[in-house]
């Protein structure tokens, strides 16, 4: 998962982006990256890191111009190096620089076709250089010498024709403006803003639309399936639907974990729909035990606490911060390794002893992967004293490997593959398990936009929505998303190859 920032704007636009990445570091913490346009040339800043250590003074002093994009990006399997770190460049035509959110299914594919007829050569195991390259070369197919907007959006399509799988880009094209275009199922979230001033409308492209609001831009909308937008070098700003047969397929872990509680994604309040899992979460609770002896709800920071203070509203039980966080240590779910993540864990949460001591406690979480941090956090709590300890997931159990941008591992590493919800309660230690309904969590997503008829639930179901994922892809999936597979790459195992026959997405 990762952000993506394009601003257009009528004076320097660095401090702009710099401030978006930051509002959009929850999605990616491993990588971040600047690049700006001014007379005609590029000047790119990126690195591993924070967004506040890859950007000091200097860099931001060298950033000039008032068009430019950004990325933050979170590791995947084989894809720590900075290499790796975007916006990717390619030179011709033009000059494109891409920053590119999801993962493209058939990346293996498309880079080898890319050298044999395209003869162009990728440097890297990162899809979105892939991405940018098959839009470069279609752009290039237009053969002119100034693009408009009917050639950029035709690129666009022929992108759609050729790519599969999850993605949410944004472009600047050197000297010609900004585009910014969505998959044909709206898998990942994409949105655009605009704000006036003395000079004349500025357009913002980004993510969330905290991204937009916190920089004081008004959302627009966002971008529908398929769609592109594209802003020229005079400010000047169209859209088009660019693929023939869009299917509104979002995200639904968008709501779950990754997005901003303050966001709005395809009209759906984060916030809100968070509420909802909770609400819901409650009733099951009532309707499967109604007579708990639950004493204290207790939330595990920081993306469950809304579902959690709903859910204890609904149950007329008392709601606590049991768990303190040290906010200088990164999300442990996209931290590689069983051990890092686990060490992470008692790191980043310190329990108040007060809360737990002889009372029955009910701890919820937004969602339960690999298991390891549920595990840490329920002895934690029976270290902490308490009486019993019970568990809660605002989410379905996760039981199938995502391949739309989000490096959940292998489908043997999560928890939930092929176990019964005992099974699970008896391997994280809880005296009770309980899980949401897929039902009740698509109605708690949907209640705030009832247009959308279908979303992307493939961790929970397994039914990836662009119909092109087997056991055979799953199987090499796992191969590269193992964490011995990382080991390997990282040089803590045998010295095989790093290749694999898949993208390593953003």
């Amino acid at each position: 998962m990762c952000g993506i920032v394009a601003i257009a704007g009528k004076s320097p636009v660095n401090q702009g982006l710099y401030d978006a990445l930051t509002v959009l570091q929850h999605r990616g913490q491993d990588a971040a990256g600047i690049v700006t346009c001014h007379n005609g040339r590029l000047f790119l800043r990126k690195e591993n890191g924070m967004v506040r250590d890859v950007f000091h003074t200097k860099h931001m002093m060298r950033l000039i111009g008032n068009f430019g994009i950004g990325h933050v990006r979170y590791p995947t399997a084989g894809s720590s190096s900075s290499a790796e770190a975007q916006p990717f460049y390619v030179n011709s035509p033009y000059g494109i620089t891409l920053a590119h959110n999801g993962n493209l299914t058939n990346a293996h594919e498309i880079a080898r076709d890319l050298f044999r007829t395209d003869l162009r050569h990728i440097n890297t195991d990162s899809d979105s250089e892939v991405l940018l390259n098959v839009f470069a070369h279609e752009l290039q197919a237009q053969n002119k010498f100034n693009p408009s907007e009917d050639d950029i959006f035709t690129a666009v399509s022929e992108v759609h024709r050729r790519c599969k799988g999850a993605y949410a880009v944004v472009a600047m094209i050197t000297g010609y403006g900004i585009v910014g275009f969505r998959d044909p199922n709206g898998i990942r979230p994409i949105i655009f803003g605009e704000r006036d001033t003395d000079a004349g409308k500025e357009y913002i492209v980004a993510s969330e639309s905290v991204a937009i609001t916190s920089l004081g831009f008004r959302v627009v909308r966002d971008l529908a399936p398929g769609e592109a937008v594209f802003i020229n070098a005079e400010g000047q700003l169209f859209t088009r639907q660019c693929a023939e047969k869009p299917v509104f397929s979002p995200c639904i872990f968008e709501y779950v974990y990754f997005a901003r509680p303050d966001s709005i994604i395809d009209n759906i309040s984060v916030y809100k729909a968070r509420l909802r899992m909770g609400e819901r979460l409650a009733q099951k609770i009532q309707r499967e035990w109604g007579n708990h002896d639950i004493d204290v709800v207790i939330p595990i920071p920081d993306t469950s606490r809304t579902s959690a203070l709903e859910l204890a509203n609904q149950l007329n039980v008392k709601y606590r911060e049991g768990f303190m966080k040290n906010r200088y240590i990164g999300r442990t779910f996209i931290m590689p390794g069983q051990g890092q993540r686990r060490k992470s864990v008692r790191q980043k949460l310190n329990p108040i002893e007060l809360e737990f001591q002889g009372k029955n406690v009910l701890l919820v979480d937004d969602s339960i992967v690999r298991g390891t941090t549920c595990k840490e956090i329920i002895q934690m709590a029976r270290d902490a004293g308490a009486a019993k300890v019970y568990f809660a997931s605002a989410a379905p159990p996760v039981k199938y490997p995502n391949v739309y941008g989000i490096d959940m591992p292998a489908k043997s590493e999560l928890i939930a593959y092929g176990r019964s919800i005992d099974e699970v309660c008896t391997m994280i230690g809880a005296d009770r398990l309980v899980y949401q309904d897929l039902d009740d969590l698509i109605a708690a997503a949907r209640e705030g936009n009832p247009h959308i008829e279908r979303f992307d639930c493939s961790v929970f179901n397994g039914d990836y929505v662009t119909g092109d994922i087997d056991e055979a892809y799953l199987d090499a999936l796992q191969t590269a998303r193992s964490d011995a597979a990382q080991k390997r790459r990282n040089g803590e195992g045998s010295p095989e190859s790093t290749i694999v026959d898949l993208s390593n997405g953003a």
